[in-house]
């Protein structure tokens, strides 16, 4: 378990130096997953010897155990030639290595249970760097935001000075002052070089065309017969002589009638 404590120390120590060197913070968290990176591979380097030697004390455990079987058979071939002593010796070195074999076989197993430790803290430290990786993607993400939030500050402090919006208003007041000037002097330019007495009459005119045109339309649409409602035209001769003759037409007898109806 000593490696871990060493990779976390280490990349402690590193992260921390980079920290206070104040560098920029994206280059900070992505050397410091170069570095987690670069343990993580030391670190599965020694669990992978961890592995091998652990792997060779399993291998010496079942030599010294079929060792033992053969100096048994061995014994057991001697004692069926009747060479007992031969058996003995052989019972001897049967039980050598049968005492190697269980003494190899409780280191084996102190060793597979570290490297089982050790294959779990690998694991971890790897879930630990990815968990780093999307953690230093958030970081980026929140620094640049930040980044870019300090720049629209700066930039809106820096137009917290009126003068050029109020450079702005005044233009626009004097753009719609020329234009009121300009349309006055038009205006007044018309009053001038105007014939009063024209326009009057061409605005009689044109509300004669107007009722014209009604009386037009009434007539088309039925409501009106031809030549109903036309209005009479003043200032002609020929009404003035219909009038008289119509005055001076009246039959002498109805006069008369008249008169003596008055002395009555």
């Amino acid at each position: 378990m000593g490696i871990f404590q060493r990779i976390s120390t280490l990349l402690k120590s590193n992260i921390n130096d980079l920290i206070s060197r104040a560098e920029n913070p994206e280059k900070v968290l992505n050397q410091a997953i170069d570095d987690m990176r670069s343990q993580l591979s030391k670190a599965k380097q020694e669990v992978a010897g961890a592995i091998a030697d652990e792997k060779k004390l399993q291998a010496q455990v079942e030599k010294e155990k079929k060792q033992a079987q053969e100096w048994e058979q061995r014994a057991m071939l001697a004692v069926q030639e009747g060479r007992d002593d031969l058996a003995k010796q052989a019972l001897m070195r049967h039980s050598e290595h049968l005492n190697h074999a269980q003494a190899l076989h409780e280191t084996w197993v102190r060793q597979k249970t570290e490297t089982e430790q050790l294959k779990s803290s690998l694991r971890q430290l790897n879930d630990k760097i990815e968990e780093a990786k999307r953690k230093r993607n958030i970081l980026v993400a929140r620094q640049k935001r930040a980044e870019a939030q300090g720049r629209i500050q700066e930039t809106m402090s820096s137009m917290s000075d009126k003068s050029a919006f109020e450079s702005f208003e005044r233009m626009t007041e004097k753009i719609e002052e020329s234009e009121r000037k300009a349309l006055a002097a038009a205006e007044l330019s018309e009053d001038l070089s105007g014939d009063f007495l024209q326009q009057e009459f061409e605005a009689l005119e044109y509300h004669g065309n107007a009722d014209q045109q009604l009386l037009e339309l009434k007539q088309k649409m039925g409501l009106l017969a031809a030549g109903e409602g036309a209005r009479p035209q003043l200032g002609s001769g020929d009404e003035d002589v219909d009038d008289a003759e119509v005055v001076g037409e009246i039959p002498a007898d109805e006069s008369s009638a008249e008169d003596a109806e008055k002395q009555e």
